[in-house]
């Protein structure tokens, strides 16, 4: 597709000329290129670096390279020097960001940062030769270079490379928000003016994890969690599975879906809520032991341990039930956090949360009673209203039973439960996938795990009566006729499923975006997630 000058791909507009120069080019603000970047309105800082590429250009530079063969990181190199060595060290082949510089006349001092750490870099002008010298001046902050010679000790002790061979490999046309960076009495390393505005970190994640270390390594952590879920996982035999993200009916939680059209089909369609439907029709067809970790998709506020978009593990396993679910949840979560770790005790908002096995187990209505004064089996519609209605809540004479009692369970319960606890035997009202109690129908062989006082996971002995299942529909389709948007529509292809013959099954979702807010003690799921939703007016100045 060509690209109409002045605007996006499909854009009517008639193009448009340079404000600057006058060319007929697509344009930024009313400038080409060039004449944006040297546009009086733009920081003198982008002016300067964007002459200093010009120079490059000029003097023949590529201020774009195709490659650098590192070899080492800047980690692997000072590894390569270790503290009992004396003179001169190997010679090293390393590239980063230039996170700091000291200009000394004949001479400099730099330093380099990559993913695995800093590294401190020695120019002296008459060693690199006039050009890399004069190269030296059209350099910033931010830039990516690669540097080639031996590794040395300063008089202070700092394992540096001394460069011979000098390379540059991005020119960068935008400070990074670094800070100023001094050293204390005590040697440490302070930062000052560092980039720290959430809306503008989670908009810019990609200078918020160039210049915040301990951002990357939430990241790092996020990756080592969901590799130590997934091997655990594996060598129980389960088998990793996709299931579709576009679905022609959504399902497997109570909440509103995204919709979207496709074109081809000319059919509504749903980004998927959860993946249980798919996966327990899996079970249906054999395969007894199945997982999958991905996204999922439910069109609700934006607080900071819920977003639109978020990761979740769901697993199911043919012939257990929900007491086997907890020991699993149990042994999942500690190993995976140990794993990554080392230990299973986290802090988390001041709190020391232990998530190793074993986890407290309480009833439902033992937690409503012991925190909310309620009785889940005796208390009538109206008494719920009333303790509602005392939560503020101005909605309570429009809730069900179901809602009025998730609550109240939300409002008192939660917020006590900051050690992982096994709450189990939920309302059968608010179960709609679950099995009824053995011995109880009021109640459903379910159980959440809240831990930091949020729910961490969500387990049942899964329904595979499809009689059963075509009532609790039936049930919520009537709340969804009475105005209940998030009451689950009836799926006649997943009753088809069942009546095929679901097995005896346990299944168990696990939110790995609060796992992770918990491991990290990050108290929001936007400090987990790469690129968080964000609402339009929460963008950042130039």
């Amino acid at each position: 597709m060509t690209q109409p000058a002045g605007g996006m791909p499909g854009d009517e507009r008639a193009p448009a000329r340079c404000s600057g120069c006058g060319r007929e080019v697509a344009l930024r603000d009313g400038f080409c290129p060039q004449c944006w970047y040297r546009a009086p309105e733009r920081p003198k800082p982008v002016r300067d670096r964007f002459a200093k590429l010009e120079r490059l250009h000029e003097a023949g530079v590529a201020p774009y390279a195709y490659g650098f063969d590192r070899s080492h990181t800047l980690a692997e190199a000072l590894s390569d020097y270790p503290d009992d060595v004396e003179g001169e060290g190997p010679t090293v082949r390393v590239a980063g960001r230039i996170l700091s510089y000291r200009d000394l006349g004949g001479s400099a001092f730099a330093h380099l940062g990559d993913r695995s750490g800093r590294l401190q870099i020695y120019f002296k002008r008459d060693l690199i030769g006039e050009d890399r010298s004069r190269l030296l001046e059209l350099l910033d902050l931010g830039d990516w270079i690669g540097v080639t010679g031996p590794l040395f000790r300063t008089r202070t002790g700092e394992v540096t490379v001394r460069v011979e061979e000098l390379e540059l490999l991005s020119k960068t046309l935008r400070p990074l928000p670094l800070g100023k960076e001094e050293v204390s009495e005590d040697g440490e390393r302070v930062v000052h003016g560092q980039f720290s505005d959430p809306a503008s970190r989670y908009r810019q994640r990609y200078a918020d994890l160039a210049v915040n270390p301990d951002v990357r390594r939430v990241f790092e952590i996020r990756t080592g969690i969901v590799r130590a879920l997934r091997s655990f996982l594996d060598e129980r035999g389960f088998l990793e599975v996709e299931t579709p993200i576009l679905q022609p009916l959504y399902g497997g939680a109570f909440a509103r879906p995204f919709t979207t059209f496709y074109n081809e089909l000319d059919s509504t369609l749903y980004l998927r809520i959860a993946d249980e439907l798919y996966l327990k029709r899996l079970i249906v067809g054999g395969l007894d032991r199945v997982y999958e970790i991905g996204k999922s998709f439910r069109n609700e506020g934006i607080d900071r341990t819920h977003s639109p978009e978020f990761t979740m593990l769901e697993l199911y396993q043919a012939f257990v039930d929900y007491e086997e679910m907890m020991a699993l949840a149990e042994a999942m979560v500690s190993s995976a956090v140990a794993a990554v770790t080392g230990d299973t005790l986290v802090e988390y908002e001041g709190e020391a949360v232990q998530l190793g096995a074993p986890w407290r187990r309480v009833s439902y209505r033992d937690a409503l009673w012991e925190h909310g004064g309620v009785d889940l089996l005796e208390a009538d519609l109206e008494e719920l209203r009333s303790e509602a209605r005392a939560e503020g809540r101005s909605d309570a004479d429009d809730l069900n039973r179901g809602k009025l009692l998730d609550a109240l369970f939300s409002a008192r319960v939660e917020p006590h439960l900051v050690q992982p606890t096994i709450v189990y035997d939920f309302p059968i009202e608010i179960s709609p996938l679950a099995k009824p109690k053995r011995g109880d129908p009021r109640l459903a062989e379910r159980f959440e795990v809240i831990a930091g006082r949020h729910e961490l996971i969500n387990a049942f002995s899964e329904l595979n009566d499809p009689l059963d299942q075509w009532e609790r529909f039936a049930a919520q389709a009537r709340q969804r006729a009475e105005g209940d948007l998030e009451a689950q529509p009836l799926d006649e292809d997943y009753l088809r499923a069942l009546e095929y013959g679901l097995p005896p099954t346990g299944g168990l979702g696990l939110g790995v975006d609060r796992l992770i807010m918990l491991v990290t003690g990050r108290s929001s799921i936007r400090e987990v997630t790469l690129f968080p939703a964000l609402r339009p007016d929460e963008g950042t100045a130039e």
